[in-house]
């Protein structure tokens, strides 16, 4: 089955990423951001869904979360708010979303969900990859969704491939141990996990994520993986003045 996120990892390279969350700065604002960072030269997007306690997040998204959630976000509203989206983007949509949320919502009736409104993957980093092949791999693949499991330099060889055996669309690579939002410069660190993983031939794509803040961090990354992912400097940059869309293109200029 095709699928959006495929077919911009087979037509381009350099791809940027990015993450919002839903409902931020405001209630409204999800949609508008999603259309304005398609305008403004975004090629896949991650949507936040909104938790009282994200997993691996620092303290910019962790802040948003909460903003969010106090503006009355919730799983519901948002697949709400995404109805017809399909009529204004195209890009790729990636659901990310801590288990909990996505349990309490039903599982299944999530992913019938992500199909409906036209979302195209998930990102749940605290879903172990056991436990998806096990349990959850079979709706995820029956709605037509792809998800996307976590890697970092700690990780095995052999869990390394585990979970490439199990993706069709891109692995997530984690730039460092660390939560999102650090701001540092990468690292020997970085590049000696890149490196290892080029050495391990891997039949999907590896996206970068984590303490990319701007273009030199983004074009860091992509020498050494298909695409980079903003979250925190975009997050923090949204929210600044009145007008998240004119906060969006703003931040978008930098990678025109």
């Amino acid at each position: 089955m095709s699928n959006r996120i495929n077919t911009v990892l087979e037509s381009q390279d350099n791809i940027l990423s990015i993450y919002f969350t839903a409902g931020y700065p405001k209630l409204d604002d999800t949609v508008k951001v999603l259309v304005e960072l398609e305008r403004s030269g975004a090629d896949m997007i991650e949507v936040g869904v909104p938790f009282s306690d994200p997993i691996a997040d620092g303290p910019t998204i962790q802040h948003s979360n909460t903003v969010a959630l106090d503006n009355g976000m919730s799983v519901q509203l948002l697949f709400d708010q995404l109805s017809g989206v399909r009529d204004k983007v195209s890009l790729p949509l990636i659901m990310m979303s801590s288990l909990n949320p996505i349990i309490q919502y039903g599982f299944e009736q999530f992913c019938q969900k992500c199909q409906e409104v036209g979302a195209d993957g998930l990102i749940i980093p605290d879903l172990p990859v056991e436990e998806y092949i096990s349990e959850y791999k079979d709706v995820v693949e029956r709605y037509g969704l792809r998800n996307i499991i976590l890697i970092t330099p700690s990780s095995t060889d052999a869990r390394i491939r585990l979970i490439d055996e199990h993706t069709d669309s891109f692995i997530y690579m984690v730039s460092s141990a660390a939560t999102t939002g650090v701001n540092k410069n990468f690292s020997q660190d970085f590049e000696a996990f890149a490196k290892r993983l080029q050495a391990m031939n891997l039949k999907n794509p590896l996206v970068t994520g984590f303490g990319i803040k701007d273009k030199e961090s983004f074009d860091q990354v992509t020498k050494f993986s298909k695409g980079g992912i903003i979250g925190s400097a975009f997050v923090k940059a949204v929210a600044e003045g009145d007008d998240a869309v004119a906060s969006t293109a703003k931040f978008m200029r930098e990678f025109a």
